[in-house]
């Protein structure tokens, strides 16, 4: 027991001199990892998310040219606001923060070989494509179990006695 606990505070005590990551090697993954262009494209699955999430709210509504004109105007009026309050000036001291963080400069150094490698650009160049197909997964299974939560809402609303 004596040497787990020896071993416990050795690890500790390792872990506790880990050298911080730099502003610069975190900057340099950033860019490895594309990050600047997954949040751009990040906006356009938001409008495009939009878009279905409103033509399903419609589904069986006769609208006018006007009312699907103002609706139409809605995801990309919403994706300018995401755009201006979310762009990468403002989002990235957050990242660069964020890693400083949770990593250590051994680990940025690790990740920066990884990315730098043929299977680490492999991984950045398909995750688009991956973040792609898991929105709209994501889309697929709300579908069907979004009537169901909806349906538990109005029962818990109508139990607490809330008119909505």
């Amino acid at each position: 027991m004596r040497i787990l606990f020896a071993l416990a505070i050795l690890f500790a005590a390792l872990n506790a001199n880990a050298a911080p990551a730099s502003q610069e090697s975190i900057e340099k993954l950033l860019v490895a990892t594309k990050s600047e262009s997954l949040l751009d494209s990040m906006y356009g699955g938001i409008e495009q998310s939009m878009r279905q999430t409103m033509r399903q709210a419609v589904i069986g509504k006769q609208l006018s040219s006007e009312q699907q004109r103002v609706l139409d105007a809605v995801p990309p009026k919403f994706v300018a606001i995401v755009r201006e309050d979310m762009n990468w000036q403002k989002m990235k001291p957050l990242y660069v923060q964020l890693y400083q963080e949770t990593f250590d400069q051994e680990e940025i150094d690790g990740l920066l070989a990884f990315y730098a490698s043929p299977t680490g650009q492999a991984f950045v160049n398909k995750m688009p494509v991956v973040m792609q197909k898991s929105v709209a997964l994501s889309q697929s299974l709300m579908q069907s179990f979004l009537p169901k939560m909806m349906a538990a809402i109005k029962e818990a609303m109508a139990e607490a006695k809330v008119s909505n």
